[in-house]
């Protein structure tokens, strides 16, 4: 089995939870945690340094760990080289974490029109800053970075800016194999994947993109030679992957013909309860029950994928208000019902945009640095 070296912290085996906004809270990362045996590095979903900064009540909830997350992970987004070094320096000093991630990979249009995001590694000098200030002012806390190949394919980066981030301290880079154009539509290109491996092999580099098994994340791992593996979207309704995951990576799940089966397949029962679970842990974190069972209806699509429940049924359970109420509906459900055939495979967003919504004149030159200004720092965390 491979070892995963962040920093001080090995991550065993190789398998990262993506940072997600809006689901990778703090209860959220605890199911992923417990069907993983806590083996694995399980990331904050993004918080933006400015709103962190100023202290920000919403960013100072979302910086919660529990007491059993270890190594605490905190993935930062930020476009002014100063503010991320302050929020650097803010969670080293303060304690807050033990490993910061910076996001250099996020396609939504409100953070690209500002220059933030997938856009940024487009400005090399700007790029080479902020992970100077952000590496200078962790101390002794391992920075790494997350990233896509590039703007659109006219407009490549992943290769620049991996060399600056090895250049400049990064501990490890992870390469969403998508540029911002595409944002989740088509194939994650997992040779770019390959390339940037074969291009700074000094640091470990971790592959994103289209992995939705545990024999996703072998193959990728087999294919590029990466050290290890970003999950994102598989595992959206399957917190369980994450148990899937260190089976295949410690040798203890089942193979036919070569090739990983799938290790969980929970009935409808099963699933209801875990459903049940973190509509609960989402309650208790927000410290209001119907808020929790409401910021839980999103999840419902995916835990239900492919079993037969009827659209009426499912348009009940996205709109409960309490757990008593998600309860009965889920117990009037099938519950016998087998995994499905078919589960399994994308969920989330799949949509491509083609466009990346940029500020203007921002591809003139890929050095200067004009056209960011403080607006660009977002004023809450979350995405």
């Amino acid at each position: 089995m491979s070892l995963l070296q962040i920093g001080p912290h090995t991550v065993q085996p190789p398998v990262v939870l993506a940072p997600m906004a809006g689901i990778t809270n703090a209860p959220f990362r605890t199911l992923c945690r417990e069907f993983s045996g806590g083996k694995g590095l399980f990331v904050s979903e993004m918080i933006t340094t400015r709103a962190l900064v100023e202290r920000n009540e919403k960013t100072m909830q979302l910086i919660h760990f529990d007491e059993t997350e270890k190594p605490r992970s905190i993935q930062l987004y930020g476009v002014d080289p100063d503010t991320v070094g302050k929020a650097a320096r803010m969670i080293a000093e303060e304690n807050l974490a033990d490993h910061i991630d910076l996001n250099f990979g996020c396609p939504v249009p409100k953070v690209t029109r500002k220059g933030g995001g997938s856009a940024l590694p487009y400005k090399r000098n700007l790029l080479r800053s902020i992970l100077r200030e952000a590496v200078a002012n962790a101390g002794a806390l391992p920075v790494t970075m997350k990233m896509r190949k590039g703007i659109d394919d006219d407009h490549i980066t992943y290769l620049d800016a991996g060399r600056i981030a090895a250049e400049e301290g990064i501990t490890a880079i992870a390469l969403h194999g998508r540029t911002a154009a595409q944002h989740y539509g088509g194939t994650a290109d997992w040779d770019a994947i390959a390339r940037l491996k074969e291009h700074v092999p000094e640091i470990p580099v971790l592959g994103n993109g289209d992995i939705w098994s545990a024999d996703d994340a072998r193959r990728m791992m087999r294919e590029t030679g990466c050290d290890g593996v970003v999950v994102g979207r598989g595992c959206l309704g399957r917190p369980w992957l994450f148990g899937d995951l260190v089976a295949a990576f410690e040798g203890t799940g089942l193979q036919v013909g070569g090739r990983d089966v799938a290790f969980a397949q929970p009935t409808l029962k099963e699933v209801a309860a875990v459903m049940l679970r973190h509509a609960t842990l989402l309650g208790e974190w927000i410290g209001d029950e119907a808020r929790g069972v409401i910021d839980f209806r999103k999840h419902v699509a995916w835990y239900t994928k492919g079993f037969s429940i009827g659209s009426e049924m499912r348009r009940s359970l996205a709109v409960t208000s309490s757990l008593d109420e998600l309860d009965a509906l889920l117990s009037e459900l099938d519950l016998d019902q087998p995994w499905p055939v078919g589960a399994d495979g994308p969920r989330g967003r799949t949509s491509g945009r083609n466009r990346v919504v940029l500020p203007d004149g921002w591809l003139d030159d890929p050095y200067d640095c004009a056209g960011v200004d403080a607006d660009a720092e977002l004023d809450t965390s979350g995405g």
